[in-house]
């Protein structure tokens, strides 16, 4: 898929992110399709095409994935995916996509530094969820964020606080063959991996290991992320690390819902996130 599908995908996601806050605001009275459909000033024929273009299934099918049932149901089957990802002690590369996700953490010196010496190429490009911002090392992608049309500046201020000491250019070639790669479909079966650099404490980068031991397609909870890295009453701090995970995505905090099956509590926004998780759930299927 090269950048101009994404383009058009990004393009359809603002009018389905739009959607879907709006059956959130108004999920008690049940809004029908056209309703639905009407809020994004699109009839429901239109609606319905361009929902299946960029999700691959029907406004219905996508609502159902969404639904506290069925979280709750794929939160139950996860769990022994998980078991299997503790038995083999987390210590080779996540799966996702089909893709390989590799990273090392900076070492505590370099941490102080602050990114002191680093050169960070960093570059905007479109996503099936909307403009992301990249940034890269010599070592890896050390960010990965999503970014709303009026807050690019902001994004970009945040990259720039998190790396205060480091070089930053813009390339945007480099970012757009990343973004290609990362988003697509179907990769070749001689793919290579992509490689993280982290910045974060040992606990959030035990955190960030263990949720690329999710498969995409299923979610789990605080809680199953808790007690697979060992500390089952530490949910909170491990909310805290995956709410501050610096690569969205290719570390797949999207995957990690509330106990109770509600899907919120995302860096980049809940519509986003809800969003993310059925995009995936459908593909999947």
């Amino acid at each position: 898929m090269n950048n101009i599908d994404f383009s058009q995908q990004s393009e359809d996601y603002q009018r389905v992110e739009k959607a879907i806050r709006f059956v959130e605001d108004n999920f008690t009275s049940q809004p029908t399709l056209d309703q639905i459909a009407e809020s994004v000033h699109l009839s429901k024929f239109h609606f319905n095409r361009l929902f299946k273009r960029w999700a691959g299934i029907s406004p219905i099918q996508f609502q159902q994935i969404l639904t506290l049932e069925y979280a709750k149901k794929r939160l139950a089957d996860s769990r022994s995916l998980l078991d299997t990802a503790f038995d083999a002690g987390l210590s080779g590369p996540g799966r996702l996509h089909d893709l390989f996700v590799t990273f090392e953490a900076m070492t505590p010196g370099e941490f102080k530094k602050m990114g002191a010496g680093l050169e960070i190429s960093y570059g905007f490009d479109y996503t099936p969820f909307g403009q992301c911002l990249v940034a890269v090392t010599e070592r890896g992608i050390c960010h990965l964020g999503f970014v709303d049309k009026d807050n690019s500046d902001e994004a970009f201020n945040l990259l720039q606080q998190n790396w205060p000491e480091a070089t930053l250019f813009e390339d945007q070639t480099r970012i757009r063959q990343i973004v290609s790669r990362i988003f697509r479909l179907k990769q070749p079966a001689d793919s290579r991996p992509f490689h993280l650099h982290l910045k974060g404490t040992n606990f959030q980068v035990n955190v960030w290991r263990a949720l690329l031991s999710i498969p995409a397609g299923s979610i789990v909870s605080y809680q199953d992320i808790s007690a697979l890295i060992g500390h089952p009453k530490a949910f909170r701090a491990v909310a805290n690390a995956i709410a501050i995970n610096p690569v969205g995505y290719l570390i797949p905090c999207h995957r990690v819902i509330s106990k109770s099956g509600k899907i919120h509590q995302y860096r980049w926004g809940a519509a986003r996130k809800k969003a993310i998780v059925g995009w995936e759930a459908a593909k999947s299927a």
